[in-house]
């Protein structure tokens, strides 16, 4: 069980530094662009779509790098599709047609459990684009 959780640790303590990465570059990014001249609808809409676009590509790596750090381990029964196994523990969807090896059965809970601070960290971020941008708008004095 131990050897369970240390190694389902690194994995999610890996894709908090892939997050933190990306957020702090999407935050950045979001700040530079709120600083154009121009201010309009499209482009909230264009900010926003880029920002979660962003996201979500952050999200596919990080359900790669539980994929792989499962194919290392031989968590998943033979002939198991492991991306497929990794999408649904990540985003905690729970079909419960695969389950891990009876060895390795934490560590699907605990790539939930990452997914869902992820997640919720990405909706911060979100959020934050999102009021960086209506500030600016606001500000502007654009529609």
């Amino acid at each position: 069980m131990v050897r369970q959780l240390l190694l389902g640790g690194v994995v999610s303590l890996g894709n908090m530094a892939i997050h933190a990465i990306v957020m702090a570059t999407v935050v950045g990014a979001a700040r530079h662009a709120s600083k154009w001249d121009r201010q309009s609808h499209v482009w909230l809409a264009a900010v926003m779509m880029a920002t979660v676009g962003v996201l979500m590509v952050a999200h596919i790596a990080e359900v790669i790098a539980w994929s792989l750090a499962y194919a290392i381990l031989a968590v998943v029964p033979a002939g198991t599709e492991i991306l497929y196994f990794a999408f649904v523990n990540y985003t905690t969807l729970g079909y419960g047609d695969v389950v891990p090896v009876e060895r390795w059965r934490l560590l699907g809970p605990m790539a939930a459990m990452n997914g869902v601070l992820l997640f919720g960290w990405s909706t911060a971020v979100i959020f934050e684009v999102l009021r960086q941008a209506m500030h600016r708008r606001d500000q502007t004095g654009e529609p």
